[in-house]
């Protein structure tokens, strides 16, 4: 009884370490991943881009009202006016 514990328990541990962990890359190498089409696309950094902040200038695009980019803002009435 002794003995096939032992074995059972022996086999079980063999059968666990030589599982190797799951490759999440897809083949593609480090800093890269499998894209929608198989394709692999860069993991941008693990960078997260939120959404624009109201009032900032965003260059190449303008400033950020809430709704829509703008190329120019005044002082206006205690606030803003975008044009």
């Amino acid at each position: 009884m002794f003995k096939k514990a032992l074995f059972a328990t022996l086999a079980a541990g063999i059968a666990l370490t030589s599982v190797s962990a799951a490759n999440a890359a897809g083949g593609c190498g480090p800093g890269f991943h499998r894209g929608a089409y198989g394709g692999c696309r860069p993991n941008h950094g693990g960078v997260v881009v939120g959404a624009p902040a109201i009032g900032v200038f965003y260059a190449g695009q303008g400033y950020w009202d809430g709704h829509r980019y703008w190329g120019h803002r005044d002082r206006w009435h205690g606030g803003w006016r975008y044009r």
